[in-house]
């Protein structure tokens, strides 16, 4: 394994009984990248996290974090990873303040000793330094969080979907923030499953099943698409989609905010398809062609794999 990479793995595989959770997944994260995973919930992410932190042992594979491998160096990676895991797992009880003076001691490291690193963040929580944690708002518990993380300024951060269930500003200002943090030269691997965010990312891995169906660039998975895409609105959504579903042609459909969006194949027929959602009684629908994302790619690979 290569000093350039901050992360490497190979064939790394994890069974619950009967259930394969991380299957045979190979991928590598360069220093002072910003990697995400991206895919639904049961892709494997979590799982994956918790293998490379070491708090779960593969049944196959191997895998270095920094340089050193899960499962004969633990205590060695556990020293120099930052991990937030996607529940808030913080001590609800104690304060801001005794929080981060309780991970700076666990850690073996002054309150002050990195402060240069997590100054940004900490300023905008200092007004509530001896508040609880339990009683912040989601994206100051989050901020709270990742101090925690950093205050030993480690060379891999783990984000296991930081920003779930926080409002729109507060995830803009943690991925800005995120960015800070890659050029100190922090290695970052963020699992997230909002497309704004992985269009922030160098690279992203699309992951579902337990498997990695592409690793590349925001830009490079989106020009990966091929064929052609369409968006389809119109009223009574629910009954359109499935009429849309119906039609030859039509690989998958599904909904992609106001509208429908549709992979299709060479037996698909613009005109054949309005005019048989028109004898079907929807008049009223709007057919046009499309330019794909990274959801839409996704999408395609699924119904591929």
């Amino acid at each position: 394994m290569t000093a350039d990479r901050a992360i490497r793995v190979e064939g790394l595989v994890k069974r619950y009984g009967t259930m394969t959770a991380v299957d045979g997944v190979t991928f590598d994260v360069r220093r002072g990248e910003l990697f995400g995973l991206i895919g639904p919930d049961g892709a494997g992410k979590t799982t994956l996290f918790r293998l490379l932190t070491t708090l779960l042992v593969p049944d196959a594979g191997r895998a270095e974090v920094d340089g050193f491998d899960i499962v004969r160096d633990a205590r060695a990676i556990r020293a120099r990873v930052g991990y937030m895991p996607g529940r808030f797992s913080l001590y609800q009880d104690l304060s801001v303040e005794e929080n981060l003076s309780f991970f700076a001691a666990l850690f073996g490291v002054g309150e002050r000793d990195n402060y240069d690193l997590i100054a940004p963040i900490y300023r905008q929580l200092e007004p509530f330094r001896t508040r609880r944690a339990g009683k912040l708002s989601g994206g100051m518990k989050q901020k709270l969080a990742l101090c925690c993380a950093l205050i030993h300024r480690p060379s891999v951060l783990f984000l296991d979907e930081p920003t779930t269930g926080v409002d729109p500003v507060s995830r803009g200002e943690f991925w800005e923030m995120l960015a800070r943090l890659r050029g100190e030269g922090i290695s970052i691997l963020a699992a997230t499953p909002y497309m704004d965010e992985a269009r922030r990312c160098d690279r992203v891995a699309l992951c579902d099943s337990g498997r990695l169906l592409a690793v590349e660039t925001p830009e490079g998975v989106v020009a990966s698409f091929d064929g052609e895409l369409y968006a389809l609105s119109g009223r009574e959504r629910y009954a359109l989609l499935a009429a849309a579903r119906a039609e030859a042609g039509v690989v998958a459909c599904y909904p992609f905010g106001a509208e429908h969006h549709l992979t299709v194949d060479e037996r698909f027929d613009p005109a054949h398809f309005r005019q048989h959602l028109a004898e079907a009684g929807f008049h009223d629908v709007e057919l046009r062609r499309a330019e794909p994302g990274i959801e839409d790619v996704f999408m395609k690979r699924m119904h591929h794999e």
